[in-house]
């Protein structure tokens, strides 16, 4: 297990990343989602036409599961870069996101 990472530490290493190579003009909001969308393809596509039981197994063939580590950072690395760019904490909106799934679709027993 890698050693604990929190958003805001990777938010500045892909911040400084970007500044390092005079990115930031490019890091608009629109790029950003752009670019966010392209990767989340690059994931579908890996998927595209697998059957739910190849699927279910992907990660059992080494050279696939790079393949599909490497997307899902780039999808994570561009929406943690928006997040930054439109001042969103991504993990407060997913905790806001599920409270509202809570009482949006309440679990069986509980309505």
């Amino acid at each position: 297990m890698t050693e604990h990472l929190d958003v805001a530490k990777l938010q500045r290493r892909l911040a400084e990343f970007a500044a390092a190579r005079n990115w930031q003009p490019y890091h608009t909001p629109k790029n950003l989602v752009a670019a966010l969308s392209v990767e989340a393809s690059e994931l579908v596509e890996i998927f595209q036409w697998l059957t739910p039981e190849e699927s279910a197994r992907v990660m059992d063939d080494p050279a696939t599961a790079h393949r599909v580590t490497d997307e899902v950072a780039d999808v994570l690395a561009y929406l943690l870069q928006l997040c930054e760019v439109l001042g969103i904490d991504p993990l407060a909106a997913l905790a806001a996101k599920i409270d509202r799934n809570e009482q949006r679709f309440p679990a069986p027993g509980d309505a």
